[in-house]
């Protein structure tokens, strides 16, 4: 028997028949250490996980994670058997909404993302206005012809830099994404093994558009995500993980992949270069007005560079959020060229929760953040810190409404417009929102009724949502404002007095006046916490990051909250509505945070318990770690509160004495 039979019998799902044929291969082989002899063995250790024998799959899985060979050592640390997601039972599986008869219907999108080519010429004509100005106040307001050579220089270099990146960063990206997630390359035969309808998708859009097949890849990471990376459609990739397949059917498989196919078609790899090259140029005139201000020099051309660096930075400022708005903007048109390509917009509103419901379902088995989802987080389908919400209704719930009330908060609360401005995707609820408008277009029931999410969105108490939110907006930056209210109090006060330590000790009590004011509202009593769930407190539309939620939860802790970090101090509690991060803090500060992760977290990994905190929610839900009552009477005391006040104190009580000082002296 071939290896290849087996490895096809595996990727066609008859795990059976490939369990016989790669045990055969195996007790044929000769040479113990052969590639194909080793590659037999791993995918054995998938095929006896793919059946639920994890027994087996461990003996091997055993022998693999001892072999001298590196690679297989490696691949060994990334693929341990763990039990993977059984099929999903009619309790939580959703009956579909359906699809179109036909496709490449256009779909209008309403104002949905704005306009494709406005977003991008209006964001790259705006930032080249913003360097061409730039370049003019620098080089022809100044007598002196040095900052104008160095900048011209700088930006040069830029150019050449990123225009040397745009054409070999598809090398370097492949090179990377083998050696950090082992990234196989596949054949459209492949693709089509596991999902017959998105071969005859990428076919489809391929010949329609005349653009050549992207290079595609497979990542062996049970975490659900896709992304596309290149400099031209022609010389795209399009890489998905095993995940993928794991959790979606084979329609919503399909969508994902004309959603990746979209960003190809739209160009988007050249726009957001360009775009992120005049960003770059705006900081880079920052940079050399800021270095050539330095020390003495003519009055006339020193303040001419000080203006010019602060004008460049504040279009560096305007410019990155210009370029979030388009990577945003990009998403929703992605979206777009999905449902009119296959004419089944329900099944990517499916594909994005069930994408979220994965991610959370991994999460909740790995006791570390996935390498692959933090890394991909700006180039994949869906930004994996909104997973929580979304993919924990779906956990536990078949009503597409309870899913779909957690969008409510996406929709209606401020903070998720605010939240969203720093983010390089929409909110998941929007982007659901807009598919299910192109499913009404084509004459399709819904596949999570948004109508009635908006209906009961206006029923939301508004002065409970909108009345405090400017205020809050405020207070969420007080240490900022503190501190620059100081710094101008100092001036005022200095024109008054000859105490040159107001200057310096103003600013630091305003600091730590900020920090207090904000632990205020941020930390409320919590004597009064209520006992209740983590989907009650994610389905909460009236939640926010600033103002923390008092709450009693109990469950299980499964792992740590820090991405790749061994020593993390943070944890994962689970219970059995969902899961949430829970933020700790030690009384000793950063280095008892370390020594709490090195020391204590690997014995409270497993153990169920009690939990106090705040909660909040952003872009990702969490808790703030007040007490947690463990088995066996073990307690720990979670310390945000009192360093808040601790900090606040110290920095007024510093810009005091600063200003005592200075004054004596």
């Amino acid at each position: 028997m071939s290896l290849q039979s087996g490895l096809d019998a595996f990727n066609q799902g008859r795990y059976e028949e490939a369990i016989y044929l790669l045990e055969e291969f195996s007790q044929n082989s000769i040479e113990l250490n052969s590639p194909d002899y080793l590659t037999s063995q791993m995918w054995l250790v998938k095929a006896y996980q793919a059946i639920g024998d994890l027994e087996e799959a461990t003996i091997l899985w055993q022998k693999l994670i001892n072999s001298p060979n590196q690679k297989v050592q490696e691949w060994a640390r990334g693929n341990r058997p763990t039990p993977l997601p059984q099929p999903e039972t009619e309790s939580r599986k959703f009956p579909k909404a359906g699809r179109a008869v036909t496709t490449g219907v256009s779909l209008a999108m309403g104002g949905v993302g704005g306009s494709l080519t406005l977003a991008s010429g209006v964001t790259i004509a705006l930032l080249f206005g913003m360097v061409f100005v730039l370049g003019l106040s620098v080089v022809l307001i100044t007598n002196s012809s040095d900052p104008g050579t160095g900048l011209a220089i700088a930006i040069g270099i830029t150019l050449v830099f990123n225009l040397a990146a745009f054409f070999f960063s598809p090398l370097l990206m492949d090179l990377s994404q083998k050696w950090l997630y082992q990234t196989r390359w596949v054949n459209l035969a492949e693709i089509e093994n596991l999902s017959p309808e998105t071969a005859k998708i990428i076919r489809q859009v391929c010949q329609q558009k005349n653009i050549t097949t992207p290079r595609l890849g497979i990542i062996d990471d049970q975490n659900p995500t896709a992304f596309t990376y290149g400099s031209l459609p022609n010389s795209a990739r399009l890489v998905v993980s095993q995940g993928l397949f794991t959790y979606l059917d084979d329609d919503e498989v399909a969508t994902v992949y004309a959603h990746e196919l979209g960003h190809i078609v739209h160009w988007d790899f050249a726009v957001m270069t360009v775009a992120s090259t005049l960003v770059q140029i705006c900081y880079l005139v920052y940079s050399t007005a800021r270095r050539f201000t330095r020390g003495g020099g003519d009055n006339k051309v020193k303040d001419a560079l000080e203006t010019a660096g602060f004008v460049a930075y504040i279009f560096y400022v305007i410019g990155t959020y210009l370029l979030l708005y388009l990577s945003r903007t990009r998403e929703y048109f992605a979206d777009h060229f999905a449902a009119e390509t296959t004419g089944n917009p329900n099944g990517l509103s499916r594909a994005l929760v069930k994408i979220a419901y994965g991610i959370v379902e991994e999460g909740s088995r790995a006791q570390e953040p996935s390498r692959l989802i933090e890394g991909t987080r700006a180039l994949g389908i869906y930004d994996h810190k909104a997973a929580a919400s979304t993919g924990t209704a779906y956990r536990i719930s078949s009503d597409p409404q309870k899913v779909g009330r957690v969008f409510l908060w996406d929709m209606f609360n401020p903070w998720g417009w605010w939240m969203e401005l720093n983010s390089t995707h929409p909110l998941t609820g929007k982007r659901v929102r807009a598919l299910s408008t192109y499913s009404e277009q084509l004459g399709l029931p819904t596949e999570f009724d948004m109508g009635r999410v908006m209906g009961e969105g206006k029923t939301l108490d508004k002065t409970k949502l909108y009345g405090n939110f400017f205020l809050d907006i405020v207070l969420y930056g007080a240490e900022t404002i503190g501190f620059i209210g100081g710094l101008i109090i100092g001036f005022f006060m200095l024109s008054a007095s000859d105490n040159s330590g107001l200057i310096l000790g103003m600013p630091l009590v305003g600091l730590g006046i900020g920090i207090v004011i904000k632990a205020l509202v941020m930390f409320p009593d919590y004597s009064k916490a209520v006992s209740t769930d983590i989907l009650t407190l994610m389905s909460d539309p009236y939640a926010s990051p600033l103002r923390g939620q008092p709450a009693n939860l109990e469950g299980e802790l499964i792992g740590r909250g820090d991405a790749g970090y061994k020593f993390g101090s943070d944890l994962k509690l689970q219970d059995p509505s969902g899961m949430l991060y829970l933020r700790y803090a030690s009384r000793f500060g950063p280095i008892g945070n370390f020594l709490f992760g090195m020391k204590r977290v690997e014995s409270l990994i497993g153990q169920k318990v009690g939990t106090i905190g705040w909660f909040r929610r952003g872009i990702m839900p969490w808790m703030d770690l007040i007490q947690l009552e463990g088995e066996n009477g073990t307690f720990v005391h979670s310390y945000h509160r009192f360093w808040s006040f601790i900090m606040g104190g110290g920095f007024i009580i510093l810009g005091v004495a600063l200003t005592v000082f200075l004054n004596n002296n």
